[in-house]
């Protein structure tokens, strides 16, 4: 990808907050969604938005599935974005939300994590199992992380289910990206954006489950490593935030992916210290790595003033759609 960002928009924090709030997400109508609310297996809920489509469609048309950041929806800028990819490219899109990120709190006494891809691996073969095109999928910030961290852990049978995967801007080493989001302008600004919602729903969680975790604690911590520490870590089985952050990441498994895999990481993101960015040799065969100089935190902006961000989700998903298209699907190999 060579990118370059447009010369009013310098440096990687504008490139970061300008796009999420002013810049055109979409050049066709404004993403129309259609919701569906899935029962999980273990009996909670979880929403997933299709993009209402326009026209006659064809059946066994590839679909496109996007897993969102951290306290995203199918309403964030680069959702709208990828859905607006998808209608002129004439894909199926779906957008499953992680738990309590679809406007209403799930009920059972857990969450969502950067390495959840157990949950990645139940909905993807939920798609597949009511889909006949090919599939692909893109995971943005968190969600690409748990989405590489599942296809390395499908190995050889993640072919089955979709045929390529692309990650964009994640925090592919939680714990470096944990100690940067710690730091100066982004605790006082991201920092305290996410905790601004985070911690109201965490704390509604424990009026549905009283004693889940320490409630002074939490209206305590001022930090995301003290929220993880106090709530994503113990609710979704890791000993505490250090533990989370060495089994979720996906960076110590990049070389276990057998299908196609993008990771694009723009080396000034605010989020994601360039240093922590997985080097070529570090990645198996079937991973491709796009690390810009510029582009910020899921920005990417492009053209003249007030700009749009079109420009990553047309690189990302001409990507996936390209490798779609040279990559045969497999089924998963049954033990000897």
């Amino acid at each position: 990808m060579n990118y370059r960002a447009p010369w009013w928009l310098p440096g990687g924090n504008l490139q970061t907050i300008w796009p999420a709030l002013y810049a055109k997400r979409y050049f066709g109508g404004h993403p129309q969604y259609r919701r569906e609310r899935w029962t999980a297996p273990d009996g909670d809920f979880v929403d997933v938005d299709w993009l209402i489509s326009q026209g006659c469609v064809q059946p066994d048309r590839p679909m496109l599935v996007m897993f969102h950041g951290l306290e995203g929806s199918s309403r964030s800028h680069y959702a709208e974005a990828f859905a607006d990819f998808a209608a002129e490219h004439d894909l199926a899109f779906a957008i499953p939300h992680f738990r309590g990120c679809s406007g209403e709190l799930n009920a059972g006494p857990r969450a969502y994590h950067s390495g959840d891809h157990e949950e990645i691996a139940w909905i993807l073969a939920r798609l597949r199992e009511h889909h006949n095109g090919p599939i692909v999928a893109v995971g943005v910030s968190l969600g690409g992380n748990a989405l590489m961290r599942w296809a390395a852990e499908a190995g050889e049978g993640a072919g089955a289910l979709v045929r390529a995967v692309a990650s964009v801007c994640s925090p592919l080493d939680l714990a470096a990206s944990s100690v940067q989001i710690g730091r100066g302008f982004n605790r006082l600004v991201y920092t305290t954006m996410f905790l601004r919602s985070m911690k109201p729903k965490a704390l509604e969680k424990l009026k549905q489950h009283p004693g889940l975790f320490d409630g002074a604690r939490m209206q305590a911590a001022r930090d995301l490593y003290e929220f993880d520490d106090i709530f994503t870590a113990p609710l979704h089985g890791f000993t505490n935030a250090d533990d989370y952050y060495a089994r979720a990441s996906a960076k110590p498994h990049l070389h276990r992916i057998c299908i196609p895999a993008l990771c694009l990481n723009a080396r000034n993101d605010p989020f994601v210290p360039a240093q922590s960015l997985p080097r070529p040799g570090e990645v198996g065969d079937f991973v491709t790595l796009w690390q810009p100089q510029e582009g910020g935190h899921v920005g990417f902006p492009d053209g003249s003033l007030p700009g749009h961000v079109r420009t990553m989700p047309d690189e990302v998903g001409g990507w996936l759609l390209r490798a779609a298209a040279t990559a045969q699907p497999r089924e998963p190999k049954t033990p000897a």
